[in-house]
């Protein structure tokens, strides 16, 4: 079963950037397609960014232009580059496969975005 461990995030002000790790373990992910995914407060977890084994990319209306994903596959690590965050984008930010979420989920890392 592969495992995710995901980190970087933090306190950031509007308009600020973090740059995500999601470093995975059990399986060599890049056969693997991958999404960061995120869950806000009192709402559901969605996708906003995926990367497919060959390294296209696709991203949520609400990111698209802001975020950038990527993937190192020999450090078995996919990353989420965020710019010019804003309050909607506050939330716990996980790392799974994509389309389908079949590794065992991480604890995730905390982004707040405030002033």
């Amino acid at each position: 079963q592969v495992q995710t461990v995901e980190s970087g995030g933090g306190l950031v002000q509007p308009g600020g950037s973090l740059r995500l790790s999601c470093a995975a373990s059990g399986s060599i992910i890049s056969t693997y397609g991958m999404g960061w995914y995120r869950r806000a407060p009192g709402k559901q977890r969605e996708l906003v960014a995926r990367i497919s084994n060959s390294g296209r990319t696709n991203y949520a209306s609400s990111v698209q232009g802001r975020f950038t994903i990527s993937r190192d596959n020999a450090k078995n690590t996919v990353y989420l580059q965020m710019n010019s965050l804003n309050s909607e984008d506050t939330a716990v930010y996980y790392c799974n496969g994509w389309p389908t979420a079949t590794m065992t989920w991480g604890q995730g890392t905390q982004v707040t975005v405030s002033s």
